[in-house]
């Protein structure tokens, strides 16, 4: 069980998931650590800063009041219901108002009202001494019970003599209950921007891994022999969606070998057993006694003709196999005098047939890149499919033109059309048309498919054409001075 568990956290998906919360949660953690901290002092600060404008307003009005004439008790009634007035509207802040020795005068604290109270003699010395007076916490010397936050500042006449005290306070817990419900809102919006992330995080997580999981799925798929699965890339651009197209394509591929393979066994399989069962058939017949003795030697020469069949298809698989796994040697060579010595070696198949060669092959040398004795093969078998499959007494053309960085050779015979469907299956192995059947009884198939792997080998291209009864294949090779310079351009 444990075990279980630790794989699935081992997994991309959970990987991924953890590194983005991880990171949005430091994230946060950060942010909220500094905002505790700024957000305190400057919550306190604002305070203090409003409580000061207060204090110093209401030291102002103050000042008339306590320097007034005693005398005159209707001018300090008055500057004390004016003081009275602007306090009461300051219904946050409480204000007690002192004479010079400290002795409360006024206060709009109403537990407070009829009290005597006289402020302690530190608390007197501290907003005295001070240039910015007084601002801490406090509970009066014990009059309140919680701690007050205030501010104290003294009351100066012009010359400076110091006749009162005004102290502005505000309770603590207050002040507190403030800054928490300011932090607690800052958490609850980081909460949720914490659950959006975690969610964000679980799907973009979920959409990069579920095509690996797909990959994963079509990986095992294709070790059971299962070439069918695709990917859904879902019309994505990114690298996950190149990627997914990009195992199509290799599942595509894959496919197409695995149809090829089994057409390749297939078709091996039943240009083998016609021979094998005939040399089987009749070399019991003459062990038996069945066969005449009379006729013995004719049935000897069919055993010799299908071993001799069998030895040409044994020795063209070789060659294939040969072709497709050596390495090509390509050089510098003249393409003119290879299409002579494969024309030469086709001279008796195309007297037999009475074909009419016509060869438009210049004179002068064209020098071209490859692997010669590959390419001149290419030549002889495509001479000798066009020799194969012309009608006789017709004409037969080998032509080379030189169309700018590439050198195209064309072999051209008249006989039946080739279906248009059936053009792009020429080059396959073993693939032989119903009306080739008839004609070649002794061909495998193999011709074309060796042009083709020889031409791959080159990055070169071959195109067929087949129009009432003209059928022609022409094939390019690489100008020996271009592809110098192409490859001395790729060093650089």
């Amino acid at each position: 069980m444990m075990k279980e568990i630790k794989n699935k956290f081992r997994s991309l998906y959970w990987q991924q998931f953890s590194l983005i919360a991880g990171i949005v949660m430091l994230t946060l953690l950060l942010l909220g650590a500094s905002f505790y901290a700024l957000s305190y002092n400057y919550l306190v600060g604002e305070k203090r800063d409003e409580m000061k404008v207060r204090a110093q307003l209401i030291v102002q009005m103050s000042e008339e009041y306590l320097t007034a004439d005693e005398s005159n008790e209707a001018e300090q009634d008055s500057s004390l219901s004016r003081m009275a007035g602007v306090a009461s509207m300051m219904t946050e802040v409480n204000f007690l108002i002192c004479d010079g020795n400290g002795q409360a005068l006024l206060t709009t604290d109403s537990d407070l009202a009829g009290k005597s109270i006289r402020l302690p003699e530190e608390l007197q010395t501290q907003i005295l001494e001070n240039e910015n007076g007084f601002e801490g916490n406090t509970t009066l010397g014990g009059l309140y019970r919680l701690r007050q936050f205030a501010v104290g500042l003294p009351v100066k006449t012009a010359d400076g003599q110091v006749v009162g005290m005004v102290l502005a306070m505000i309770d603590a817990t207050q002040l507190m209950r403030l800054w928490r419900s300011f932090t607690g809102l800052f958490f609850m919006i980081s909460a949720i921007v914490l659950l959006i992330a975690f969610v964000a995080s679980s799907f973009m997580s979920m959409r990069q891994i579920q095509p690996i999981k797909e990959m994963l799925k079509g990986t095992r798929a294709y070790a059971a022999g299962n070439f069918d699965m695709r990917i859904e890339d879902e019309g994505r651009g990114d690298e996950i969606g190149e990627l997914a197209r990009s195992f199509n394509m290799m599942a595509d591929s894959l496919s197409e070998t695995e149809r090829q393979r089994r057409d390749f066994i297939a078709n091996i399989s039943h240009e083998l057993k016609t021979p094998m069962t005939s040399i089987a058939g009749y070399t019991d017949g003459i062990l038996d006694g069945t066969i005449p003795q009379k006729d013995e030697r004719k049935y000897l020469q069919i055993i010799s003709d299908e071993s001799h069949r069998l030895s040409r298809l044994v020795r063209r698989m070789l060659d294939i196999s040969q072709i497709q796994s050596q390495e090509i040697h390509k050089e510098d060579f003249d393409l003119c005098e290879s299409m002579r010595i494969a024309l030469l070696s086709m001279e008796q198949k195309i007297n037999q047939r009475g074909l009419d060669v016509e060869a438009d092959i210049p004179e002068d040398s064209v020098m071209v890149r490859g692997d010669n004795e590959l390419i001149t093969q290419v030549v002889y078998n495509l001479l000798e499919n066009a020799t194969k499959y012309a009608a006789e007494h017709s004409a037969l053309y080998l032509g080379l033109a030189c169309r700018g960085e590439k050198a195209v050779v064309t072999v051209r015979n008249t006989g039946n059309t080739i279906p248009a469907q059936e053009i792009p299956l020429l080059f396959e192995r073993f693939h032989k048309s119903d009306k080739s059947r008839s004609v070649d009884k002794d061909g495998y198939g193999l011709g074309l498919y060796v042009v083709k792997t020889i031409l791959n080998q080159h990055k070169e291209q071959i195109t067929v054409t087949s129009e009432n009864g003209v059928t022609a294949f022409s094939f390019t090779v690489q100008m020996a001075d271009t592809a110098r310079n192409y490859g001395e351009e790729q060093e650089k």
